[in-house]
């Protein structure tokens, strides 16, 4: 099907498939444990990786590489994606009795510590033992940990109302190897057992409890897929490439000044971006499709330019407004080679400092993830003097 979007007085010409439908619910994505490699220039060169500063009146924190350094006591073996695996707690207890809820915590928090405890020596031991081994020295007494736990939780709440059954069966733990697998989280009951369903009690996530990883709990209406704010996007963010598949972007030729209403090019040199999905947004595609990549994991989607007039450069500008000039460009070019793309802007309407930002976009307009946090997006912003 094709579609022909207009964007501030330029015109693209786009041509897309049906996409399939990715259920979350259905296939749902594993969580990372609070562990892994350390990332290319995670740590700062002059060893300290946050710095603070007082800015008006407020401090400042600045993560070096977003903070991402070695969080395990050593690396497991190559290849090896064992983690275990305990029945979830909390949301088997119902609504534990307020008498009983600050020994239940306790417990609980033990329940996971244990996890945590056990996790550790897996990875310490990785590859030593085999299965019987694990089954032996970790398994087992795991288990004999979790049983005399469970049964304090049992009898805490047997105080004070009727006593749960069968918690026992929720002692054995297994060994997970077919993928990274979260530990299920075992802290923090409040009644229900809700946690939003992330499965993570705000241990090695700087301290922060995981909001959520869906739309399940927020008070806001669904995204429909037009452009519409106060919405929760539901659509999973889908493929990330490896980082030397990232793609990247450069305005490469620009004029330093123009005169209003004067048409200029700029030249854009696009990197690992294949550009050949675009969902209009006016027909209900605006943050709709998951990203998926090429073949060669190659980010597949367009870019965007904007060009805007600046009320005053000593502060960040309203963002509401829309722009002077905006295309989205999707061309079915583009790949690991660089190559340039001319856009023609239209001409600026008002003398003063114009600002023409160029971004990549997903088939659904997002900007590309990338592998690593402190890896720049693909963006580059010029300025430009517009005299009369």
């Amino acid at each position: 099907m094709a579609v022909v979007a207009v964007f501030g007085g330029g015109l693209a010409v786009t041509q897309f498939a049906n996409a399939g439908t990715w259920n979350p619910r259905k296939n749902p994505r594993p969580v990372s444990q609070n562990c892994g490699k350390e990332a290319p220039g995670g740590r700062a060169p002059g060893g300290a990786d946050t710095t603070t500063t007082q800015q008006n009146g407020r401090t400042v924190r600045n993560h070096w590489g977003d903070g991402q350094v070695p969080a395990c006591p050593s690396q497991p073996a190559a290849g090896s994606k064992n983690t275990i695996s305990c029945p979830s707690v909390a949301d088997k207890l119902g609504n534990v009795p307020a008498q009983a809820k600050a020994e239940v915590d306790r417990n609980l928090a033990l329940l996971q510590a244990q996890i945590d405890e056990a996790n550790k020596r897996l990875i310490d031991t990785q590859g030593q033992g085999g299965a019987n081994f694990v089954n032996n020295a970790i398994l087992g007494p795991l288990k004999s940990k979790r049983i005399a736990t469970l049964d304090r939780i049992a009898i805490a709440i047997g105080r004070v109302a009727q006593k749960p059954a069968g918690l026992e069966a929720l002692a054995d733990c297994t060994l997970v190897t077919t993928g990274i697998t979260p530990t299920p989280a075992a802290t923090g009951n409040n009644g229900n057992g809700n946690n939003n369903g992330n499965g993570n009690a705000g241990n090695g996530t700087n301290g922060l409890q995981i909001l959520g990883d869906s739309c399940d709990a927020s008070k806001l209406q669904k995204h429909t897929g037009f452009q519409e704010g106060n919405r929760c996007v539901d659509t999973e963010f889908g493929e990330v490439g490896a980082a030397a598949n990232n793609p990247s972007l450069l305005i490469t030729k620009g004029p330093e000044r123009v005169r209003v209403g004067q048409p200029f090019q700029l030249q854009v040199s696009t990197r690992n971006l294949v550009r050949d999905r675009f969902l209009g947004a006016a027909a209900g595609g605006y943050y709709l499709e998951s990203s998926f990549l090429t073949n060669q994991g190659l980010v597949r989607g367009h870019f965007h330019t904007a060009c805007r007039m600046l009320a005053n450069e000593n502060e960040a500008p309203d963002p509401a407004p829309a722009p002077a000039f905006f295309v989205a460009t999707e061309d079915g070019a583009g790949g690991a080679r660089p190559d340039t793309v001319t856009i023609n802007v239209t001409g600026m309407p008002a003398s003063g400092t114009a600002q023409c930002a160029v971004w990549a976009g997903d088939g659904s307009h997002r900007i590309p993830m990338m592998e690593r946090a402190n890896q720049t997006p693909a963006l580059d912003v010029l300025r430009i003097r517009v005299t009369r």
